[in-house]
């Protein structure tokens, strides 16, 4: 879960300003649910697989995630690294207690350095949110408004949120993490930026929609 909605706070909607890009509104998502999985790709990709995340428990608005992935990348093991909670055993990477709000309006990450609004569904391009302290601030760069991104067996709109996180001691080798995220499927892909010119996008898979 760690960079998959990375690479997924009390409840407080009736009294935050409903405009605050940096707070959620809207009620509590079905994928926010106890027992609601998360996984990607049964491939290896970009030196990640078997990935795969469950919520055990749900507090306040708050999901609490387990979750366990083998990672051969070295860039995206040691971001992994920087997250409380996580246990690095060889290629075999887990974490407990990720924590992540899910409403009908968005997501937002409540761990380590990528804490912050991750998307809100009603966002615009060029609307940014305040990030965490591996990067500067996260910006909508695209909301296609049209069925044009592949997903599964179906072609979804999606809104991308942009988060630059270059020079960052925490993210050494990675340039830019782009979240993909779709108002009924959640997020539905990360993609990763390398400092050498590739990128990689992870596909994103939950067994609950809002």
């Amino acid at each position: 879960m760690f960079f998959y909605i990375g690479i997924l706070s009390v409840s407080c909607d009736d009294l935050v300003d409903k405009d605050d890009p940096n707070e959620l509104t809207g009620a509590q998502s079905d994928m926010g649910l106890v027992g609601v999985n998360v996984h990607s790709s049964s491939s290896d990709i970009a030196g990640v697989s078997d990935f795969s995340a469950t919520i055990e428990s749900l507090e306040n608005g708050i999901s609490s995630y387990t979750a366990q992935a083998t990672i051969t990348n070295t860039i995206l093991k040691n971001m992994i690294s920087n997250f409380p909670g996580v246990v690095i055993d060889g290629n075999t990477v887990s974490i407990d207690n990720f924590q992540i709000k899910q409403t009908t309006d968005g997501i937002k990450c409540l761990t380590g350095p990528f804490a912050g609004v991750l998307v809100n569904y009603d966002s615009s391009v060029g609307d940014t949110y305040n990030t965490g302290t591996a990067g500067k601030v996260r910006k909508v760069v695209s909301k296609t408004g049209q069925d044009d991104y592949p997903y599964g067996f179906y072609l979804i709109k999606t809104i991308q949120v942009e988060s630059t996180v270059g020079n960052s001691n925490l993210v050494s080798g990675i340039s830019k993490i782009t979240y993909i995220a779709n108002h009924r499927f959640g997020m539905v892909g990360v993609k990763i930026d390398f400092e050498d010119g590739t990128s990689t996008t992870f596909p994103i898979y939950t067994s609950a929609e809002n």
